[in-house]
């Protein structure tokens, strides 16, 4: 049996990691690398393994860290079976699809600037094609339902477990038998944060030998719920009382639905003014909300409850679904008055880019950033203090409010990392993976007296 690893090793993005057990391959998540440019060019280095060879793909949720380099895979040779659950399955065709148009539209835009420049640009290829995209679809294979064992062969079994992270996210156990060894294997996948409305507290297998664990918040406890939402409504009142409008960089996935379940609330109970006018400016984002409407079943009681009444949690008087391009243009004519929310929770590409250069430079507006924003990116340069931002060729300055309010994130704090690790028993390793250098060291050593291992790229463990 052994353990490899091929992404988010002392990062956060790229998660990627080799199971190989009973003459099965097994990569558990296959995620793009994200951030700078330099970043950009790691996706396109090999994967540290023949992709040919792979088996099975089993994917723990459908953020683009983690399913992203799908396509790529296949398009380097892998035929073998995706396994995920069905909301996952959903949400990961809508992300890789909206990955694809991104690459493509990047690799035009190369293209012209090298044209420009009188250069040639015949080698310019995006990371891959919109046709590598649709045959990736056409290896997704069995639906994993929670608590319910998935064979992969002789010796080789997965189970996913709720992990309440995003809709549709899992741990997953492996437990495996070679040679008359016996290893349960537990990926944790990203853990949720629990206590959140929207979805249900992560459940955790016990009596775990082997450990493969998120980092993400490792170093650090997040603010709570509550004064999180009043802080958000706080600021949306301040700012409209200045005259100018609420940037939010938004991710598509959960961290949209739950923005808009609290929106509705607040607009509801008068702890934002009525006439509030949210535009949900992301044609992904606004997909992805008809998709969670799709899984009911999902979700914590508070909001199950609230669909069985025949109510959507998501939808709210003054909410406007924006997709068309022209009226996302229309909305930089609105001086004051307005909450945007637009794709990507990074800034590291899509319209919330647009909505910054017009509203950083103002004082009377604010950007609220609710996410983890990872090295090199453009939230990440904002959130850390930059006075000026590179937007479009232009520079521009950062004077307009800005407000980070960690309560929302859908990551479990050091804090619940802990619980989480506790709940899975006594294994004899866990390996430290999905964290930032400093986030993955300061959370090794809460677990003093443990095995704990925190791997480099493309390194490789027996187990």
């Amino acid at each position: 049996m052994k353990l490899s690893f091929h992404g988010a090793d002392r990062g956060v993005t790229g998660s990627c990691h080799l199971l190989q057990s009973g003459g099965k391959q097994i990569l558990v998540d296959c995620g793009l690398y994200q951030g700078g440019r330099e970043i950009d060019e790691e996706n396109n280095e090999p994967f540290g393994f023949d992709p040919a060879a792979i088996d099975f793909v089993v994917l723990t949720h459908a953020h683009l860290d983690h399913c992203g380099r799908l396509p790529l895979l296949y398009r380097r040779g892998f035929r073998g079976e995706i396994i995920t659950t069905a909301a996952s399955r959903e949400l990961a065709r809508l992300v890789l699809l909206d990955s694809t148009h991104l690459q493509e539209e990047e690799t035009k835009y190369r293209e012209r600037k090298a044209a420009r420049r009188g250069g040639e640009h015949g080698s310019i290829e995006p990371l891959y094609t919109m046709l590598d995209t649709l045959n990736s679809f056409e290896m997704f294979g069995r639906t994993a339902k929670y608590g319910n064992p998935v064979e992969l062969g002789a010796g080789v079994r997965a189970t996913f477990f709720d992990a309440g992270h995003i809709l549709g996210s899992a741990s997953i156990l492996f437990e495996l038998e070679e040679s008359g060894r016996k290893r349960r294997v537990l990926f944790s996948g990203d853990i949720g944060n629990a206590g959140h409305p929207l979805l249900r507290a992560p459940d955790v297998p016990a009596a775990c030998d082997i450990v493969v664990m998120e980092t993400t918040y490792g170093d650090r406890l997040h603010k709570a719920l509550e004064p999180s939402v009043q802080e958000l409504y706080q600021a949306v009142i301040d700012t409209f009382r200045r005259g100018g409008n609420v940037i939010i960089p938004t991710f598509a996935l959960e961290r949209t639905q739950e923005l808009l379940f609290f929106l509705r609330s607040g607009v509801e109970k008068n702890s934002i003014p009525g006439s509030t006018q949210v535009f949900l400016d992301s044609p992904m984002a606004i997909s992805a909300t008809e998709i969670f409407e799709r899984h009911a079943d999902c979700y914590a009681k508070e909001t199950m409850a609230m669909f069985g009444e025949g109510r959507d949690p998501f939808h709210f008087q003054g909410l406007h679904f924006v997709r068309e391009t022209a009226d996302s243009i229309a909305l930089n004519r609105i001086s004051a008055g307005a909450v945007i929310m637009a794709g990507a929770g990074m800034c590291t590409g899509g319209r919330v880019r647009h909505h910054l250069k017009h509203n950083l430079w103002r004082r009377e507006s604010s950007i609220v950033f609710v996410g983890f924003a990872a090295k090199g990116t453009l939230a990440r340069q904002v959130i850390d203090g930059a006075k000026q931002v590179h937007i479009f060729g232009e520079d521009i300055p950062v004077r307009a409010a800005i407000h980070t309010i960690n309560g929302f994130s859908a990551h479990a704090d050091q804090q619940e990392l802990l619980t989480w690790h506790e709940r899975t028993g006594s294994p004899t390793r866990t390996f430290l993976v999905h964290g930032e250098q400093e986030a993955m060291t300061r959370f090794a050593e809460c677990l003093s007296g443990m095995q704990v291992e925190m791997p480099s790229l493309h390194e490789s463990y027996e187990i």
